[in-house]
């Protein structure tokens, strides 16, 4: 059975806000999450969290799978010290407060 997927508000925002191809090579690359969570080229990053790290390009996308579903939490493109929230490496706990 595969996984659902549910975005929070600030990660649609994000989404909305990139180029068309972009979005689409985006929610392509989700979509194929649905029946592989954690496929190849996937990184957890180091957080009591776990959350997951998943690259498109210049973009990264940063999930939770809680369960059958996968939490979007975050999708952006930039250097990783603006996608991660700070040191190299380490993810942003802020990143968990969820807005649905």
């Amino acid at each position: 059975m595969p996984y659902t997927v549910e975005f929070l508000k600030t990660a649609v925002e994000e989404l909305e806000g990139l180029p068309t191809n972009a979005q689409r090579q985006i929610v392509k690359k989700i979509d194929g999450l649905k029946n592989d969570p954690k496929p190849a080229g996937v990184i957890q990053l180091k957080s009591p969290e776990k959350f997951l790290r998943l690259r498109v390009g210049d973009h990264r996308v940063i999930y939770l799978v809680e369960g059958k579903q996968l939490v979007i939490l975050v999708v952006k493109r930039g250097d990783r010290k603006d996608v991660y929230g700070g040191k190299r490496g380490k993810s942003n706990p802020t990143m968990c407060v969820r807005r649905r």
